[in-house]
């Protein structure tokens, strides 16, 4: 299913919010990879986080690594447009501010890969945020995609999948929503979904530095 956007009107020098979401499985980090390299003028945010790095992750740019207390002294003092628990585990992971306000200011459109409870989080500051549901065409393939990883136990795909069941329950709280059968069709939807809600044609390469 493809709903057509509402068409707002392109305004040169500002920027917008990109919200992808969808249950675990559905292929949206596969699809949020290939609107990255279609369109460079889409700018992926960058999330904090307060596990440990994985081999081969970089602070700052696979992910903000910020201790617990550090974590928790931030979300006190409002510095998160986001944060939740990832599946009920002991890390938090979160949507700073400042990774997102100061690339508004100068135009660019800032993508985020957050839940649902994370995306109304962000439509209570930015009502115009685009927000797209990346969804399955039956809910049985999420199940068949987990187990063709091979890297999760039963437990944790159970929680993945019982977390992927309420999502689904919420898309309709989502402006647009794509069925991802054929990840191609899936990104040149999304694509177009975009372009009609005023993506503009290049990126602003102003750099701006990101302070944590």
């Amino acid at each position: 299913m493809y709903n057509r956007p509402m068409v707002r009107p392109d305004s040169p020098g500002t920027g917008n919010i990109v919200v992808i979401s969808g249950p675990s499985g559905v292929g949206k980090t596969t699809i949020l990879r290939r609107l990255l390299a279609r369109l460079p003028q889409l700018v992926p945010s960058i999330s904090a986080t307060t596990r440990p790095p994985r081999a081969g992750e970089r602070d700052g740019v696979d992910y903000h690594f910020i201790p617990q207390t550090e974590f928790d002294r931030r979300r006190d003092a409002g510095d998160f447009l986001e944060s939740c628990r990832v599946y009920g585990r002991q890390h938090w992971y979160g949507t700073l501010a400042s990774e997102v306000a100061p690339r508004l200011v100068k135009g660019d459109w800032v993508v985020l890969e957050i839940d649902v409870e994370g995306t109304l989080s962000i439509l209570e500051r930015y009502p115009d945020a685009v927000t797209i549901f990346v969804e399955p065409s039956e809910p049985d393939h999420l199940e068949q995609r987990l187990v063709a990883r091979g890297t999760e136990s039963r437990e944790a795909m159970a929680r993945r999948l019982e977390v992927a069941h309420r999502e689904l329950k919420q898309a309709h709280r989502y402006r647009h929503r794509v069925v991802n059968d054929d990840v191609d069709t899936a990104v040149g939807q999304i694509e177009q979904i975009l372009r009609e809600a005023g993506l503009p044609s290049h990126r602003n390469d102003q750099r701006w530095p990101t302070a944590i």
